[in-house]
């Protein structure tokens, strides 16, 4: 896959990502839409949904909340319109060797792009058109949409209906998130083990499970229990009764055979181990599976654990494409920084869209910092130890408790890296204030943050008096000496000697007091401003 496109799909009212060719490694905060978007792909390329046909799991909230809701105000304001519509896009690499894909080649997608690919819709059935016309002819009485009136449409960009038959490329979706119980559990393992066999491997269990069923008839307390039931023809049926294991065509091994580990049924042993073991049973399936979807890998394991799955990832992913949601900062450095894709609600991002300096910037640093500005709902940067938990403290003073606590996360940046992190911050939209010195040039700074002044979720923060260049002299402005000395514990016969004083090696011990005091002080204006 080269590109995803969805539209009104849970979450996602509108994303378009464009993927790596082998690894993709997807970061974003909770509820940001990483899950939908692999849901989305797996669902376009099986046209199925929690293991079922996606026509039989239609819910009214598989769409967009805003969009329907919308749709709603619409009908109730009189304005006629069509329903809304789910679509999910995928689009292949036009590659002229590759014949199965070749025939999924036109130009039936939005962009109208002459690529292979496939299509699923969700949309309304203009055959219902005069029984859904009764159905809103009250419109105060419609709360939701009504899914019955829909129809699932699945094609490919040559316009012609297919099926999972019909796409060459295979997924597997590993999802912890969807084992509910320990049938489903036992089931959801059974069918990774099934792809991971060969085609005569499924053939000889196939055949040693019909074999178990026809012996069991000819078990002789089987055979005494079938005959005492035939002596009650008559009373009970005209017909005669028995028991026997179903043999139908519905009957077959990944029904009646579960995985176990040490004798122990897989379900039953730790989550841990469970999703490590689907992870690499999915790693070493057969070769038609090209799409790997992973969700959260670290989920339940120790950092020793995580180390050794995601090194065997990394060692077993061959050429096929991986998808693989995380929250992990290991995860994300271990398996490369370069393949990061930084997702919010469909937007997403990768370093190779920043500037080539930033990129290279980002390459070089630890991915920690990185995730704590995509994760945090709101971020402050600033320059160093003391500005953070002076920020940190007055933060506190204006909403009665710590910053993260609000999930709003203070990131200390070497004022040099600022707006490095700012790209990013313009690119994924995220709220992002810097509070910083003005170290005696106003013009400096703002000629400095120029290109970033016209983003309303950006904001500089700084005080415009040069008299008072950084953060020291900033809180004696603003508390006067003898506050400072409260809460230092210490007295200074002059402002110099005070200053001084909180100045160089001291300078985090300072703003430590600060933090732990309980004796009144009056952060900065333009620090108060930041964290309001």
């Amino acid at each position: 896959m080269t590109r995803v496109k969805v539209t009104n799909y849970r979450c996602l009212a509108s994303a378009d990502v464009t993927l790596n060719p082998e690894l993709n490694i997807i970061v974003g905060d909770n509820e940001c839409g990483k899950s939908t978007l692999l849901e989305a792909i797996h669902l376009a390329l099986t046209g199925q949904l929690n293991g079922r046909a996606i026509q039989a799991e239609l819910h009214p909230h598989l769409f967009t909340s805003d969009v329907v809701r919308e749709y709603i105000t619409q009908l109730r304001n009189g304005t006629s319109t069509v329903p809304p519509a789910i679509r999910i896009e995928l689009y292949f690499a036009d590659d002229i060797n590759d014949a199965a894909l070749a025939k999924l080649k036109g130009i039936n997608n939005s962009e109208r792009s002459n690529v292979p690919g496939v299509v699923l819709t969700i949309e309304f059935n203009a055959a219902y058109n005069t029984e859904f016309a009764t159905y809103v002819a009250d419109p105060t009485r419609v709360q939701t949409l009504p899914v019955e009136y829909y129809i699932v449409r699945w094609r490919d960009f040559a316009d012609n209906d297919i099926t999972a038959r019909s796409i060459a490329i295979k997924p597997s979706f590993i999802d912890a998130s969807t084992i509910r119980n320990t049938m489903s559990a036992n089931r959801y393992v059974t069918d990774i083990v099934r792809e991971s066999l060969t085609p005569a491997e499924r053939v000889e269990l196939s055949l040693a499970y019909r074999l178990m069923n026809n012996s069991f008839l000819d078990d002789a307390k089987v055979h005494g229990i079938n005959h005492a039931l035939a002596a009650r023809t008559g009373a009970i049926s005209d017909k005669t009764l028995s028991l026997s294991l179903e043999n139908s065509s519905r009957a077959n091994w990944e029904s009646g055979v579960i995985p176990y580990l040490n004798n122990i049924p897989i379900s039953l042993v730790g989550k841990g181990e469970q999703n490590a073991i689907k992870i690499k049973l999915a790693l070493a399936g057969a070769a038609e599976r090209h799409v790997l979807l992973v969700e959260e890998p670290e989920n339940h394991l120790s950092f020793s654990n995580l180390n050794a799955l995601v090194s065997h990832i990394d060692t077993h992913r061959g050429t096929r494409q991986l998808l693989i949601t995380t929250h992990s900062s290991f995860v994300l450095n271990k398996l490369g920084v370069e393949s990061v894709l930084l997702f919010n609600r469909g937007i997403a991002v990768t370093l190779k869209a920043l500037a080539p300096s930033t990129h290279d910037y980002f390459m070089k640093l630890p991915g920690h910092d990185t995730l704590r500005l995509i994760l945090a709902r709101r971020a402050i940067l600033v320059e160093g130890a003391s500005d953070e938990l002076i920020v940190q403290a007055a933060y506190r003073q204006v909403h009665g408790k710590l910053p993260l606590e609000d999930r709003v996360d203070v990131i200390s940046v070497d004022s040099l890296a600022f707006k490095r992190f700012l790209e990013i911050a313009v690119l994924l939209k995220s709220k992002v204030a810097v509070v910083t010195d003005n170290d005696g040039d106003v013009d400096a700074l703002q000629k400095k943050y120029e290109d970033f002044a016209a983003y309303p979720t950006i904001g500089l923060f700084y005080d415009l008096d040069t008299a008072y260049p950084t953060l020291e002299p900033q809180l004696l402005k603003a508390n006067g000496r003898d506050v400072i000395e409260q809460v230092l514990g210490r007295s200074f016969a002059t402002d110099d000697k005070c200053l001084s004083y909180m100045g160089g090696k001291r300078k985090t011990d300072v703003a430590l007091a600060f933090f732990t005091t309980a004796e009144p002080w009056t952060p900065p204006d333009y620090i108060r401003r930041a964290v309001s």
